[in-house]
């Protein structure tokens, strides 16, 4: 029998997949870190609650620029419905769709149409869609629509090269992700009673496993009185938990070395060494010590190495890749396909 010839994959197709995949990640994350914010708010607080959502994403520059104040409604309408600002909903998914158009001969019809229905479902979201138990509702709703097309994805995406680039997009992101809603935590004004801190802590860990989509799975493994270490591991350690970063970060190594033995994409070297770096950050210091010196500063470096990540990547592999902002900034790239 016959083999058929493998075709091999432009640069700008690579480069749409990956960042295509890094979109609708994000607007899932997003999604969830905005349903986790809400259910952090309390009395009197809710605006640095909110507040916190910005500074975790480093968009107070952009925030400001474009004339919102610091307060819930802004935010939630910066996030959910400025098209203007890269890290928005909508925004993103314009992003996502832009790149899918130029990708149309290696996706499926599925992929496509699916991608269409949810951009306008998210083109139409109102205002009146903020409030209250409606913002829950469009949470979920905006989470169900990157799900369906992560499922359409793996059911109908040929396994070639753009295979690989799509996957190491979305976990590269993913990783990310759950950094930040780790550090959600920590940007949180806890009451000052120390039983009530205690409470608001228990209460805080629960949303940060919820909006991961671990609770269940956290709750068969953990102990009854479970400490904010065994949190910390189950996001960033747990070999099992599908948004662990340890978890994202050794598919994203799995994919590497693929590329590299099945295509002879040598290129993949400096992204491999960089792998390896972050793989050994993520497991090697005590969890204890981490947290008794500091966790947000620990997870900001994993975020600076997964950034050094992407450009290793970018640099091997796409036409014209442009460095992120500098680490200080923390603030990821959107970039687009032309």
């Amino acid at each position: 029998m016959s083999q058929m010839r493998d075709p091999g994959l432009l640069a700008r197709d690579a480069e749409g997949l990956f960042w295509m995949a890094r979109y609708l990640e994000r607007v899932e994350n997003m999604a969830r870190l905005i349903d986790v914010t809400q259910s952090f708010e309390s009395p009197g607080f809710e605006t640095e609650a909110w507040f916190g959502l910005i500074r975790i994403n480093a968009d107070e520059k952009t925030f400001l620029e474009r004339g919102f104040s610091a307060d819930a409604t802004h935010v939630k309408r910066f996030y959910l419905l400025d098209r203007g600002h890269g890290n928005s909903i909508p925004s993103c998914l314009e992003s996502a769709r832009t790149n899918a158009r130029t990708l149309r001969p290696l996706m499926s019809t599925e992929m496509w149409k699916q991608l269409n229905v949810f951009h306008r479902a998210v083109s139409r979201i109102t205002p009146e869609d903020l409030e209250g138990d409606e913002l829950s509702r469009l949470c979920t709703k905006i989470k169900e629509g990157v799900q369906a097309h992560t499922g359409i994805t793996q059911g109908t995406l040929y396994r070639d090269q753009g295979w690989y680039f799509y996957e190491l997009g979305r976990y590269i992101e993913r990783a990310d992700q759950t950094t930040r809603m780790l550090d959600i935590k920590y940007t949180a004004l806890l009451p000052r009673g120390a039983e009530e801190k205690r409470m608001a802590e228990l209460t805080q860990w629960n949303a940060i496993l919820r909006g991961a989509a671990g609770y269940h799975a956290f709750k068969r493994y953990a102990r009854a009185q479970f400490s904010p270490e065994d949190v910390v591991h189950f996001l960033l350690r747990d070999p099992s938990s599908p948004r662990s970063a340890l978890l994202c970060v050794r598919r994203v190594e799995s994919h590497l070395d693929d590329l590299r033995r099945h295509y002879g994409l040598s290129a993949v070297a400096e992204a491999l060494e960089l792998v390896e770096l972050l793989r050994e950050l993520l497991v090697e210091k005590k969890l204890g010590h981490i947290l008794a010196t500091g966790l947000h500063e620990y997870l900001d470096l994993v975020q600076i190495h997964l950034q050094e990540l992407a450009g290793a990547i970018g640099r091997a592999f796409f036409r014209d890749w442009r460095p992120e902002p500098a680490p200080a900034q923390m603030q990821v790239q959107t970039q687009v396909s032309a």
